[in-house]
């Protein structure tokens, strides 16, 4: 191959592998927003009335914080149950610029959402837990039910 067009073959390439990999982001990008936009399009509170009082003034800081960059129906409608995956979420949202979730704050989003989760979500809490290893399902119900002890709830566990 002669030397003179290696340059304009290497450039070529790079850029037909930069436009693959910018095509499928774009599929994931649709398939991202298609997902959101199911998750906004559900309900967009929870009733919280017959929850513990602590659980009920932390749902009102998840409320007012997590409204500030989404609609609340994200999170509601969410299919994460686990305590691990509601640490993760929590966590990322925190970092995100402009959250304002302070340590405390994000304390209280997490104990809302685990319990929440653990209620209203139960049957698929549950489905989730028999997917587990037996170590890892006692870690993450042991989470559950420490959050629950913190707000004088019984957390019903299988």
């Amino acid at each position: 191959m002669n030397n003179k067009f290696a340059p304009f073959l290497l450039g070529a390439a790079a850029l037909a592998l930069s436009m693959a990999g910018v095509a499928r982001a774009d599929d994931l990008d649709a398939a991202t927003k298609a997902h959101l936009a199911q998750l906004d399009s559900g309900p967009s509170t929870v009733d919280v009335s017959q929850y513990p009082q602590g659980i009920q003034d932390d749902y009102h800081v998840f409320a007012q914080k997590c409204a500030q960059c989404h609609k609340l129906s994200r999170p509601i409608n969410s299919d994460y149950v686990l305590p691990e995956e509601w640490a993760r979420y929590v966590k990322r949202m925190m970092y995100k610029p402009g959250s304002g979730i302070s340590g405390s704050e994000a304390k209280k989003i997490y104990d809302f959402l685990v319990y929440d989760a653990s209620v209203r979500k139960k049957d698929l809490l549950d489905k989730k837990l028999a997917g587990l290893s037996p170590d890892k399902k006692a870690t993450e119900q042991a989470k559950i039910q420490k959050v629950c002890n913190e707000y004088g709830a019984k957390y019903a566990s299988k």
